[in-house]
């Protein structure tokens, strides 16, 4: 019976993390496409930033009806309508109107290339928005499906899910180009299949295609999960909800904390008002700045450029897209040093490890590339493993267990719009700021913006390793009262 109750559990989280699989796929994917995007596109630094970075303002438009979907709608319907988004997004990005080769022969509709990047744009911010509807609602049902005792190793799952889907990006986009050989991007006017129109000639569209599997999977099986106890005690459905605790963890296990959720909800109010209580002052900054603080260190522009950035050392493509598979590798690895260290060693022990991990390898990554280093990619997956096991998991566990049931939504949607916006301002100046202050200098800087984090972390962030969603709300009453 345990074994049928740990299973049932795992099952439902899973298809939660998919979603965080489809946020990292489609964030490393692109990595791949973007020097032929540059190239058939004729794209200039800054019109590269933007495309790239696109899919993040999607995502904070995403964050910004998040969190009042999820508390009016549910969690599950609002990750239903985030997979519909992705869905449209993964299909859109492979087909964007045709401009290039044998157009009297297309295998597409025909536009010209304005018509067709602006095409792209828009997809991509309509898979933003299913990024970042994704990114706030997750990591809420898995916490408020879990047990306390495995809370954080659980929620941690949904950043190991977001750093496979990085990996199997990074991955494909290397098979792809392997594949491709020596026509890779290579646009004739000859007559060529559809397959080798996708996968060869422009590439960059079988890249973003392979999303669409992974995307209608997520879609379908969010149809048989259910919804989350707390939030059915939210809107009263009190049978409903002692139901599916009774499958996660047997009938005592329902009766207590079903009295506990009730007695907390009885004595909440809802939305912004409740959000600007004194009491929520500290959960509130926590909540805002440890994100911020996570994308301020370069992390997005790294997964985003990996070969660019990689190649900029070992000037050799398909060297730089496997340095890419290693990025992934690295990054997929530690994140299960998390996994099986969070509720040992608690949170704010590895986010100080971690942070003060990636200052030191950032500087290292910087240092090399001003001597001209080979070996930049040492320091460089350094830093990945460090933010792995620290800033990559630890926030999600974070900001969606230190604020109360009925505004969890909301305030995580701010916590997950704060990461967005940072995400969105660091990948869309990288380009740039590699052509005007060089590579060594960009990483200097993220380097340096990693400081404040350490301190802030030192003396702001508590730890909640073993607590239950309520015990931590008491808490935070408590230290204002």
């Amino acid at each position: 019976m345990k074994t049928k109750k740990s299973n049932y559990l795992l099952g439902i989280s899973f298809v939660s993390t998919i979603g965080g699989f489809l946020f990292g796929y489609d964030t490393a994917v692109i990595s791949g496409c973007n020097t032929f995007l540059e190239q058939h596109f004729n794209l200039s630094a800054a019109e590269l930033g933007w495309l790239v970075s696109s899919a993040l303002l999607g995502t904070i438009l995403g964050c910004i009806v998040a969190g009042s979907i999820t508390d009016r709608l549910g969690r599950k319907k609002t990750l239903i309508l985030a997979a519909i988004c992705l869905t449209i997004s993964a299909f859109g990005s492979m087909l964007p109107p045709q401009f290039l080769g044998n157009l009297d022969d297309a295998f597409w509709i025909t536009a010209d290339a304005d018509s067709s990047f602006n095409f792209l744009i828009v997809v991509r911010i309509i898979g933003g928005i299913g990024v970042g509807v994704t990114s706030v609602v997750a990591p809420i049902y898995i916490s408020e499906l879990s047990l306390p005792k495995n809370r954080g190793r659980m929620v941690s799952m949904y950043q190991l899910s977001i750093t496979l889907g990085i990996l199997l990006a990074f991955l494909i986009d290397w098979v792809v180009l392997t594949n491709a050989g020596k026509s890779a991007g290579v646009i004739s006017n000859e007559s060529y299949g559809f397959w080798n129109w996708l996968f060869v000639d422009e590439l960059w569209r079988g890249m973003f295609g392979t999303e669409i599997p992974i995307a209608l999977l997520f879609l379908i099986l969010l149809f048989i999960v259910p919804e989350t106890p707390r939030w059915l005690i939210t809107k009263e459905r009190f049978d409903e909800a002692e139901a599916i605790m009774i499958k996660i963890n047997g009938e005592e296990y329902a009766q207590a904390q079903m009295l506990e959720i009730q007695k907390i909800v009885a004595d909440e109010s809802k939305g912004f008002k409740e959000l600007l209580k004194p009491f929520l002052r500290v959960p509130l900054i926590i909540g805002v700045l440890l994100p911020m603080f996570s994308h301020l260190s370069g992390i997005a522009a790294i997964m985003y450029f990996a070969p660019n950035i990689i190649n900029e050392s070992v000037e050799s493509v398909e060297s730089s897209f496997l340095g890419a598979v290693l990025v992934g590798v690295v990054n997929s690895a530690f994140t299960f040093v998390a996994i099986l260290n969070i509720e040992k060693f608690g949170r704010r022990k590895l986010l100080l490890i971690g942070v003060i991990g990636a200052f030191l390898s950032l500087m290292g990554v910087g240092i090399l590339f001003a001597m001209g280093s080979q070996y930049v990619l040492i320091p460089l997956l350094m830093y990945v493993a460090s933010f792995a096991f620290s800033f990559g998991p630890i926030v999600w566990v974070i900001i969606s267990e230190i604020f109360p049931t009925r505004i969890r939504g909301l305030a995580v949607s701010l916590g997950s719009f704060s990461l967005m916006v940072t995400g969105f301002i660091i990948t869309l100046t990288n380009p740039i700021l590699i052509e005007t202050i060089n590579v060594s200098g960009t990483f200097f800087l993220y380097a340096s913006l990693t400081l404040p984090a350490i301190w802030f972390i030192w003396k702001v962030v508590p730890e909640t390793k073993g607590k239950t969603l309520e015990e931590i709300e008491m808490y935070w009453r408590k230290i204002k009262g």
